[in-house]
């Protein structure tokens, strides 16, 4: 793996890739645990995203690493490994703090294809060693090869038949049948899971107590846009078009989702209620109760993936005196504009993304604005902001080659990544930062300084977006008070230590959201909601978010939410996952 001298940089880098995964895999072959050693660091990562073997999970350390890739490589027969040229030209890049040698893989199971990446460190002597390595089963391969590579015909015109349309409608009521996998929550990233089980050959219906596909962002305020650009957030298959501005609107949004599930033929039942559902393990099957458009309906799908959002359900807290005042009070979720509130006092209480933008658009409209800080919130301004997501900005691969790279960050050198990324930029932002803290507002960055990606991993929340609220707060035209500075909630507002009284004709909660777990128990029963346990936020055992797109304890419920990017990256694994149960090939439940 040494470099020739006077090489192009771009044949060394092809050698050294080729040689470190040709080592790699003849190691493996030949179970050689010294020889796999020696190809790694001694602080090296894999993370495995279902490819060799169906766990979900990141291993660290060199004889964890080793140990875990001969018994799984062997377990699926992993073999074949070959740098994939065509998805990423092997390069240089800057992970971590650390200059790496990056390129994708390409490998084979008895699960189907695979792919992963490597970032190699340059070692003293020349060599090249693994800091990480990622492995993934390879979803379009499988897909195109179980269709032949062809697609589906249509030539074939039976007048006395249906047609199209009617088709879809009788597809789409699933009289007398059921769902394989029943979607409950309509949002992007269930309509992602049903996208890719459609592709995979499984039938799976949706649902939403929504009037409209996309009212989960329609009705939500008047000011919300997306709070990364658009490269980020792209769908698949059907990509956003280049016209779309870096920050898409809320209503654009809801309407691309309404157009999205009509070009994909997704199954989709708007106005339709999930009551609960319980688990028969003779059958395998749940019963499933629904209240659509205010009639009884029973499903037994096979499988139920609960995609009700990591910011689906207002979490109202309970504040003491509250009830005092007399005038009005609602969740950030129902604020749906500030124009009806000009020339009124409004308190907003929490100092997240949603708190700032209301009280943005309510100081806009000529409101009376006051803001109460309940605890220490991350800002940053929204362009440094998008360096966290650099992966997906500039010119580069396409995005399917920006997927594999992204997911193949172990959440220890994640960690790293986002410490120096949140180093720059506070320095970016540093006039702005010492403003808001001139004016009382209390910041903190993350944990151990991690920023806001990894806060929204483990908590929904606590950061802000700044596009323009954090200077009206630092000039005073966004009013900031401490909640221990609130002496007593009192009829027109509240009354503050020193004396004064804030006035107020409306209070906002913009206090955040409950975890995806929080319905567990009242939809599926105490012993359900025990043995799946907590939803989201990391797992210390595996280093990935708890019960996300994996099998959980109680077998046939799944869990789906976050970012855009999140839902294309990893619906495939829910669906790869319930094909390979409804084949045969893997076991419903874990433990």
């Amino acid at each position: 793996m040494l470099d020739r001298p006077g090489a192009p940089l771009a044949d060394t880098l092809r050698e050294t890739t080729e040689r470190w995964i040709e080592a790699f895999s003849a190691a493996l072959a030949g179970r050689s645990a010294g020889e796999l050693s020696e190809l790694f660091v001694a602080d090296s990562h894999w993370r495995n995203l279902f490819g060799i073997s169906w766990h979900f999970a990141t291993f660290s350390g060199n004889a964890t690493v080793v140990a875990e890739l001969l018994a799984r490589g062997t377990e699926v027969r992993a073999a074949n490994f070959r740098i994939d040229h065509g998805a990423l030209a092997p390069r240089h890049a800057v992970v971590g703090g650390r200059d790496v040698i990056e390129a994708i893989f390409a490998f084979d199971t008895v699960n189907g294809a695979g792919y992963g990446a490597i970032r190699l460190l340059r070692q003293p002597d020349g060599l090249a060693k693994a800091w990480t390595i990622s492995t993934s089963l390879d979803f379009d391969s499988i897909c195109e090869a179980r269709a032949g590579g062809s697609p589906a015909q249509s030539t074939t015109r039976d007048f006395a038949g249906p047609d199209w349309l009617e088709a879809r409608q009788a597809e789409a009521a699933y009289d007398n049948r059921d769902p394989d996998v029943l979607i409950v929550g309509g949002g992007h990233a269930g309509i992602s899971v049903a996208v890719e089980a459609k592709r995979i050959g499984l039938t799976s219906l949706v649902i939403d107590r929504e009037e409209r596909i996309g009212d989960n962002w329609r009705l939500r305020y008047r000011g919300l846009k997306l709070h990364n650009k658009t490269p980020v957030n792209h769908l698949r298959y059907l990509p956003f078009p280049k016209t779309f501005p870096d920050y898409i609107p809320k209503d654009r949004i809801a309407n691309w989702l309404e157009s999205y599930v009509d070009i994909m033929e997704v199954d989709f039942w708007t106005r339709t209620a999930f009551e609960g559902a319980t688990y028969d393990d003779a059958s395998q099957r749940w019963t499933a109760r629904l209240t659509r458009e205010g009639a009884g309906r029973t499903l037994r799908p096979k499988h139920i993936v609960l995609a009700t959002s990591v910011s689906g359900t207002p979490a109202i807290p309970e504040i003491a005196g509250i009830d005092n005042f007399e005038g009005e009070v609602l969740h950030s979720s129902r604020f749906k504009a500030g124009r009806q509130w000009a020339g009124r006092g409004v308190i907003v209480f929490g100092t997240g993304t949603s708190a700032h933008d209301i009280c943005q658009e309510l100081q806009a409209a000529g409101a009376e604005i006051t803001m109460v800080q309940r605890s220490p919130t991350m800002v940053v301004n929204v362009e440094p902001a998008q360096l966290y997501d650099k992966t997906y900005l500039g010119d580069g691969p396409p995005i399917a080659s920006r997927d594999i790279l992204n997911s193949g960050v172990p959440l220890p050198v994640m960690k790293l990544a986002h410490k120096l990324v949140t180093d720059e930029v506070k320095r970016l932002d540093a006039p702005l930062l010492s403003r808001l803290e001139a004016a009382g507002f209390r910041l903190e960055y993350g944990e151990d300084g991690t920023g806001w990606p990894l806060k929204f991993r483990t908590r929904g929340g606590g950061y802000y977006f700044n596009v323009g609220a954090s200077e009206l707060i630092a000039d005073g035209r966004i009013r900031l008070v401490q909640a221990a500075d609130i002496e007593a909630y009192v009829a027109d507002g509240v009354r503050l230590r020193d004396g004064t009284t804030r006035k107020a004709d409306l209070f906002v909660l913009a206090t955040g959201y409950k975890g995806p777990d929080h319905l567990l128990t009242q939809l599926f029963g105490a012993a359900v909601a025990d043995r799946v346990g907590r939803v989201w936020g990391f797992d210390e055992g595996t280093a990935e978010l708890r019960n996300m797109w994996t099998r959980t304890r109680q077998p046939g419920l799944w869990f789906t939410g976050g970012a855009f990017s999140q839902a294309r990256i990893y619906s495939r694994y829910i669906a790869l996952q319930i094909d390979a149960i409804e084949a045969g090939r893997l076991g419903k439940g874990l433990g």
